[in-house]
């Protein structure tokens, strides 16, 4: 009787292995298989990415030659503004020498503004 216990017991402890090792099998099985899935979308999605890398390349050129133009903007209204400082100071000198020679302006009263009438003396 005893014999007859150790044998079933012993089957018992095998077929639970067995178990656990099927079961740790398809465990694994199911993962290999997920992975691939996972790997099979990575790859179908690979073309929308490079899609967008190459959208994003293009966007980052455009900001490249917007950003160049806007300098160069920059730089051409700088030069405006340069010019048309020169050209007031021009006009307040050619104002400054009308009023020096006018006898009617006092071009050195306090508040003096070059070409304005309120200098004048009456």
């Amino acid at each position: 009787m005893k014999t007859v216990i150790v044998i079933v017991v012993v089957l018992v402890l095998l077929a639970v292995a067995v178990a656990a090792y099927l079961m740790s099998k398809r465990r694994t099985e199911e993962r290999r298989q997920h992975a691939e899935h996972l790997r099979r979308e990575a790859d179908a999605k690979r073309t929308e990415v490079d899609l967008e890398r190459r959208r994003a390349a293009e966007a980052e050129a455009r900001a490249e030659v917007a950003r160049a133009e806007a300098e160069q903007a920059e730089q051409r209204a700088a030069e405006a503004r340069q010019g048309m400082h020169v050209e007031e100071a021009r006009q307040e000198d050619v104002l400054r020498k009308a009023d020096a020679l006018d006898p009617d302006v006092n071009h050195r009263a306090d508040g003096y503004q070059p070409g304005s009438t309120g200098s004048r003396e009456g």
